[in-house]
């Protein structure tokens, strides 16, 4: 009996992840040929100011004064008509918050907030209570989004209300060890497969939390982000599905991150 009970658990253990492969690289082809790019291009760029929806993208940064002068500039140049870039300080030791408050001088479409050191869940909380957006996005401090990628995410929001949320395709940027670049497969590959089938079902699991926009109202709705979990992407989508609406996944809508490139990095944000 526990012979026969150990080849079944041996036979799972290969079978569940080469099906899983299978049926992820079978789905996403069919949502690759049916599915992507149906939407059409945005014309939020043809629109007056005043009629398209306004978007406020939030940023906790913590410890991101190495990386803030290179991805704010990039921010700026965004193609999409009405935005707000709302920078929130979770209790920076570096200069993260003088390189805030500058920007916020030169543009002002920059709002700069700042607390304590509690997390990115709480810094989040608090760029909602200021948000003037009918939509919110969160990105990450050292994120670089390609330009139109809020019209792709704002469109899918848009032409269906049943959904909450939507995430976008984050790419890794820094390339220079090995141990990066196969990260750019993870990502590239395995992530955006996973997400495509996931799409069938008509809902995704989980946001990325590093290129992610939900509409404010239903954010209001489910509180916020749970400041008690420690992963606050998976976490917000769960209370986004279980309030009763889905997620997209939208893979046009580029986001360029940093990855870590040495091995106790990498171990650190997989813990």
């Amino acid at each position: 009996m526990n012979q026969q009970f150990l080849e079944a658990i041996s036979i799972f253990v290969f079978m569940y992840p080469a099906g899983m492969a299978i049926y992820w690289v079978s789905a996403s082809l069919c949502y690759y040929l049916f599915m992507e790019g149906k939407l059409g291009q945005p014309t939020f760029q043809q629109m007056p100011k005043e009629r398209v929806p306004m978007v406020s993208i939030m940023v906790p940064c913590y410890n991101e004064g190495d990386n803030l002068d290179e991805a704010i500039p990039y921010l700026l140049q965004l193609r999409y008509p009405n935005y707000e870039l709302i920078f929130i300080n979770d209790g920076s030791k570096d200069n993260t918050g003088e390189i805030i408050e500058r920007w916020a001088k030169e543009d002002e479409r920059i709002v700069a907030l700042h607390q304590e050191n509690q997390g990115k869940a709480s810094a989040l909380n608090h760029g909602l209570l200021v948000a003037k957006g009918e939509y919110v996005a969160c990105i990450d401090g050292d994120a670089v989004l390609d330009f139109d990628a809020i019209d792709y995410m704002v469109q899918s929001l848009e032409l269906n209300r049943t959904y909450g949320g939507v995430t976008g395709n984050p790419r890794v940027r820094n390339r220079s060890t090995i141990l990066g670049r196969l990260q750019v497969s993870e990502f590239s590959s395995i992530i955006g497969l996973i997400k495509r089938a996931q799409s069938l079902m008509g809902t995704i699991f989980t946001v990325s939390g590093v290129c992610c926009l939900f509409r404010k109202d239903v954010m209001e709705e489910i509180g916020g982000w749970s400041t008690n979990m420690i992963t606050e992407d998976i976490d917000v989508s769960w209370k986004i599905q279980t309030a009763g609406y889905n997620i997209m996944y939208e893979p046009r809508a580029l986001c360029w991150v940093l990855m870590p490139e040495r091995l106790y990095g990498l171990y650190k944000q997989r813990l």
